[in-house]
């Protein structure tokens, strides 16, 4: 006899679209209560039945307080805490520049920098809790032409397995997911000044035969299997294991990238500070 899962308490961040409305809509479906957060005043549209929503600017250190005393008031504590909200910018190392480097970095390492700093009180206090980060592929394995994406999901990698061991004592688990391209609202945020990259870009994410459902479906059966790293597709997993079992091949076919922008248009470069 099956029976079904215990209901948690859940946050995601960027829950108004792409893989953060998936997650929403996944976590909801198992039973779950959630909190979806997102930029907008307003709830989107789509939100699931009985799914709650909450303004939460991930780089506002005053919106995670609000977040913080609104999980407390209504639910009395948080099971699961998803760190999901992050931009993209693509460009060659003398192009991007560092306005958007700052950018990233804000939304995609110190937006859940935040959200682990706000709620890993709660999670000792309670002696339970599951952070989830989403990170990238990116992560993992470093593309050229895209230094500050790789760097900040490599830096929320890293993030996440210090907390794993470092919240360990306090009975809170730490997950990290890296998926490779799907089909998402992600292409839509990049930002940059490297155009070439851009069109790159885009193409990858919407020619891929994955949408956000398929990968939000696959995160939450890894999140109740508390995994740590979560490499939900298998376009991931290949370059995963390529770089770590097959490091020349793995070179020759980055290089083979980087000897493709040779000679590209570089665009307009950012501003430099």
């Amino acid at each position: 006899m099956t029976t079904s899962p215990t209901p948690r308490t859940v946050l995601v961040t960027g829950g108004a679209s792409g893989l953060g409305a998936a997650l929403v809509a996944a976590f909801s479906a198992r039973g779950d209560r959630v909190l979806a957060t997102d930029l907008a005043d307003r709830a989107p549209a789509a939100l699931p039945p009985g799914a709650r929503y909450l303004r939460l600017d991930v780089t506002s250190d005053g919106d995670w307080s609000d977040a913080l005393a609104w999980v407390e008031e209504n639910w009395g504590g948080l099971d699961v805490l998803v760190n999901n909200a992050g931009v993209a910018a693509g460009g060659r190392i003398d192009v991007l520049g560092m306005d958007d480097w700052r950018w990233i970095t804000e939304i995609n390492l110190f937006g859940a920098v935040r959200g682990c700093r706000t709620f890993t009180p709660l999670f000792k206090r309670q002696g339970s809790g599951h952070i989830v980060n989403t990170a990238s592929a990116a992560g993992l394995v470093h593309p050229p032409a895209m230094a500050s994406y790789n760097a900040t999901k490599a830096a929320v990698v890293a993030l996440s397995e210090t907390l794993l061991h470092e919240l360990h004592p306090f009975g809170v688990r730490v997950s990290v997911v890296c998926p490779s391209f799907f089909r998402s609202g992600l292409a839509s945020s990049l930002r940059g000044s490297d155009p070439e990259m851009e069109k790159g870009a885009v193409r990858l994410i919407n020619g891929s035969h994955l949408d956000a459902g398929d990968i939000a479906a696959r995160v939450v059966r890894a999140v109740d299997r508390r995994t740590h790293l979560i490499v939900p597709d298998a376009q991931a997993r290949g370059a995963f294991w390529a770089k770590r079992l097959a490091r020349p091949l793995y070179d020759r076919a980055m290089r083979a990238v980087a000897g493709h922008l040779v000679g590209r248009p570089h665009g307009t470069a950012g501003r430099s500070v």
